[in-house]
Parts: structure tokens; C-alpha cells; sequence
């Protein structure tokens, strides 16, 4: 009797974070990012997989979000689809390598999104690349990148995340450039 009502539980809690992660996401996008933002459609089906992902990376379940998240690229339909799959796939590979091919993918697909709010994703994007060059020894090509992110990051919010962002791509030109 209690594995039933704790297994009814689990399934209202989980149902409850599916049809309420991608409006949270939304909303995140819409109260902590600047003017110009990138809209997320949360009922989009390949924006719900990747929230479906998040929710299992966020159980400890790598391998079931990655599987969602490859299932997402599978599955999409346009650039910005794409571009958001390409972005979740790098972060569950195994490789440095395959991880930078990835995010390379990602940085591609949303290098070809028209309009302003896209940019505030490219500094992450480079941040992401730079990031795996380091780990690879290829200092210019990480030094490079690490510039391409600085140069976008006034598209960057003012907030905890813009300044993750630009610490991150501040502490990566200072690392290899003392290399």
C-alpha cells in the first residue's frame, strides 16, 4: 500500500515539473536576461525534451538526459531547435573533443539565428569553445575565442549569470595568456 501512494506521489511531482519546468525557463529568460533576449517557446517539443533532460541530469540520471537530449537534436526541426539540442548534446560527451565539436555545432547553428537576442548567447558559446581548445593545449585557438566571447559580452545581462559569463572568459584570457 505505501509503494503505491509513494509511486502516485512521484508521478504527480514529476508530471507537476513537466508541464511547469519549460514555463519556468520561460520566465527565467524573461526576468533575468536584458532587453534583448532570446525567446524560448515552452511548449515547443524540442524545448520540452531538453527540460525533460535538465529534469534527469538534475536526478543524478546522465545517461537517460543525454539519450533525451540526442533525441531532441534527432528531432529537430529548425535552426534555433538545433542550435538548442546542439547545445545540451556537447555538455554529455565523453571526449574534450567531442565535446568542442558540439559546441562548435551549437555556435554555427546560432551564428545563423537572425536578430540581436541571440547574441547574448555567444559569449557562453565561446566561453564553451575556448574552454575545451585550453583543455586541449591549443592556447591561440582558446585565446581566440575567449576574445570573441569578450567581444559580445555587452549582450550579456546584468545579473549573476552575465557576470558567471564574464568571469568566466576574464579568468580564461588571464590563464592562457600567461601560459
Amino acid at each position: 500500500m505505501t509503494f503505491f501512494y509513494l509511486h502516485h506521489f512521484y508521478n504527480n511531482i514529476v508530471n507537476l515539473l513537466l508541464t511547469y519546468v519549460p514555463k519556468i525557463i520561460n520566465l527565467i529568460h524573461e526576468n533575468y536576461k536584458p532587453s534583448i533576449h532570446m525567446q524560448i517557446d515552452p511548449e515547443n517539443h524540442v524545448n520540452k525534451l531538453c527540460g525533460q533532460g535538465m529534469l534527469l541530469e538534475g536526478e543524478g540520471k546522465p545517461n537517460e538526459a543525454s539519450a533525451l537530449f540526442h533525441q531532441a537534436w534527432d528531432e529537430a526541426t529548425n535552426t534555433t531547435e538545433k542550435f538548442i539540442a546542439a547545445h545540451y548534446v556537447a555538455r554529455h560527451q565523453q571526449s574534450v573533443a567531442d565535446k568542442l565539436k558540439w559546441d562548435e555545432t551549437a555556435l554555427n547553428l546560432a551564428l545563423g539565428i537572425e536578430g540581436d537576442e541571440v547574441k547574448a548567447v555567444y559569449p557562453s558559446l565561446y566561453l564553451n569553445i575556448a574552454k575545451c581548445h585550453e583543455d586541449l593545449k591549443n592556447l591561440d585557438k582558446a585565446l581566440e575565442n575567449y576574445q570573441l566571447g569578450l567581444s559580445f559580452t555587452r549582450f550579456l545581462p546584468d545579473d549573476g549569470y552575465g557576470n558567471m559569463i564574464r568571469a568566466g572568459i576574464n579568468n580564461g584570457i588571464e590563464r592562457v595568456s600567461i601560459l
